[in-house]
């Protein structure tokens, strides 16, 4: 959970991706703000939100600076997806 507030900020390509894959605003930044599984992505250098939008396991690659989050991106994504990313070393637990 991100603790202290952060204003989110929507890029016009991050809301395209949403409105083209189907998925809410609302939904999304409660993932964002509040889910508890995170992760770097040593490849990217972007942390990484991961949580459920209705039925799909759903990940936000982001940027996050003193005051603001920027989500870059979002797509579904798999456990084994996420467990071969933690094994490559692609992606490690977020702090």
């Amino acid at each position: 959970m991100i603790e202290k507030f952060f204003s989110i900020v929507w890029t016009d390509y991050f809301i395209y991706r949403a409105e083209l894959r189907g998925y809410e605003l609302e939904k999304i930044e409660e993932i964002v703000r509040y889910t508890s599984e995170r992760y770097f992505d040593t490849q990217t250098l972007r942390k990484v939100a991961v949580g459920r939008h209705d039925s799909r396991l759903i990940m936000i690659p982001y940027e996050e600076n003193n005051e603001e989050i920027i989500p870059v991106t979002i797509h579904a994504i798999s456990r084994q997806q996420i467990k071969f990313r933690l094994k490559t070393g692609r992606f490690r637990h977020e702090q």
